[in-house]
């Protein structure tokens, strides 16, 4: 198995290559037992319980950069849809206050869960850059061809519709009350969800929750939903999951991209965690033009013992809602400000000992050459400077090897003003989210093992 050897007196790690990918082994910094688990009960919503993510190619005979590249072709409708809101938001017009808001949507993991009584299974798109939850249901005047039956309310003891005065019809962007409170969700390459807004029984593995504030649609269309059935908002706002639970925090834990292994979702009182000394929690910021999104408190990044000269505004949020950094799961790799990556792609170029490969045939920016027969490369830290404390990334987290096509990728990326901190960089790394405390916290962790 391969090795990666962090040395105190260096700025560089030694990385070990085998087969085609990049691989690490995380047992030094990980810390088992991190998680304080509650036994859940039945129907009971203060109950925590956990979910299985399947990342969306699992199971498909891919590589790692594969996966990578996948997901750099998913994301770019997905960055182009975060800065769309942002923009909207920013420049709102008498006009485009007459259209229904952009949201995020689609993502990169999936989770299973049931919905109604008797309960009907249904895997759906974990979103934290969104807050609805929602699924297609009958009858149908539009629906995308789905993995499961689409849910059928009249067979469900539990479903009731919500009234245009319930406080979740209140808190929906754009609504009208025809029947109950119908909404509109747009994502902003005209794929859209709308139907009308209701309560049901959701059931997680073995534990139900009653009286879900979720969204029926009737009429949904777009690109990007059919490997799903319907989408898991875990944004900050009340439509969410998370806000909707009477404790509002949760945690995800990611494993390897490469990996057959399933990733975690953990919500509730099991998302409790207990730190260790390589835990990071920073305070989460406030934007009041995107209240859905998790903002970080990015003060800076380091490659090797270098600290980037990167203007401290620039990973701030504007008067005008512009700029700023987000945590999403639902994008693959780390997009940084234009100026702030420049910075960072020049130091590492500048620390890494390989010749820069040219071809741009990989999709990422920043790629090297590997000289034939190399078994071992040596490569910068990464760390990350969070306000609360330093996030120094494992090689896995940042390298993406294919010894097949003879190079070795940064996975990150330029991206106009917002920042995004991707899932690559949070594979086995426990996020936890406290919506009360209004914090994140980073826990190296070997996920495989939750």
């Amino acid at each position: 198995m391969a090795t990666l050897q962090h040395y105190s007196s260096s700025s560089l790690i030694l990385v070990t290559l085998l087969l085609t990918v990049f691989f690490v082994d995380l047992t030094s910094s990980t810390s088992r037992g991190a998680l304080n688990h509650h036994k859940a009960s039945h129907s009971h919503q203060s109950s925590g319980f956990r979910v299985t993510l399947h990342h969306v190619d699992s199971g498909k005979n891919l590589t790692k950069l594969e996966r990578v590249q996948h997901g750099i072709k998913r994301g770019k409708n997905r960055l182009q849809r975060l800065n769309a809101m942002v923009l909207a938001a920013s420049t709102s017009t008498q006009d485009s206050q007459l259209e229904a808001p952009i949201h995020a949507g689609n993502g990169e993991y999936l989770m299973e869960l049931s919905i109604g009584t008797p309960p009907e299974s249904y895997p759906a798109v974990l979103d934290t850059g969104s807050d609805l939850i929602w699924t297609q249901c009958k009858p149908c005047s539009q629906c995308y061809k789905q993995p499961t039956p689409i849910f059928d309310p009249e067979k469900s003891s539990t479903f009731s519709k919500l009234s245009c005065n319930s406080n979740l019809c209140s808190a929906l962007p754009a609504s009208s009350c025809n029947d109950g409170c119908q909404y509109v969700y747009s994502y902003g390459d005209y794929s859209v969800t709308q139907g009308i807004l209701a309560t049901e029984t959701f059931t997680f593995g073995e534990v139900s929750v009653k009286n879900i504030g979720f969204g029926c649609g009737g009429d949904n269309e777009g690109d990007g939903f059919e490997q799903a059935s319907g989408l898991v908002g875990l944004g900050r706002g009340p439509l969410s999951l998370v806000s909707q639970l009477k404790e509002p925090k949760f945690s995800y834990c990611l494993t390897s991209m490469d990996d057959s292994k399933t990733s975690v979702l953990l919500l509730g009182s099991m998302a409790s965690v207990n730190g260790t000394k390589k835990t990071v929690t920073t305070p989460l910021v406030r934007n009041p033009s995107q209240p859905s999104f998790y903002y970080l408190s990015l003060e800076g990044i380091s490659v090797g013992d270098t600290q980037l000269s990167i203007e401290k505004s620039t990973f701030e949020v504007g008067d005008d809602g512009n700029g700023g950094v987000i945590i999403d799961s639902g994008t693959t790799i780390t997009y940084l400000e234009e100026n702030a990556f420049d910075a960072l792609k020049k130091e590492f170029i500048s620390q890494t000992q390989l010749p820069v490969d040219k071809s741009v045939s990989t999709g990422l920016d920043v790629c090297f050459t590997l000289p034939s027969g190399t078994t071992q490369v040596e490569i910068p830290k990464l760390v990350f400077h969070f306000k609360g404390g330093d996030l120094e990334l494992p090689a896995e987290n940042y390298m993406i090897g294919d010894s097949n096509l003879g190079v070795a990728c940064l996975a990150m990326g330029a991206s106009s003003g917002m920042s995004i901190f991707g899932n690559v960089q949070q594979q086995n790394i426990l996020v936890n989210h406290d919506l009360e405390k209004e914090t994140i916290s980073f826990i190296p962790t070997q996920c495989e093992q939750l």
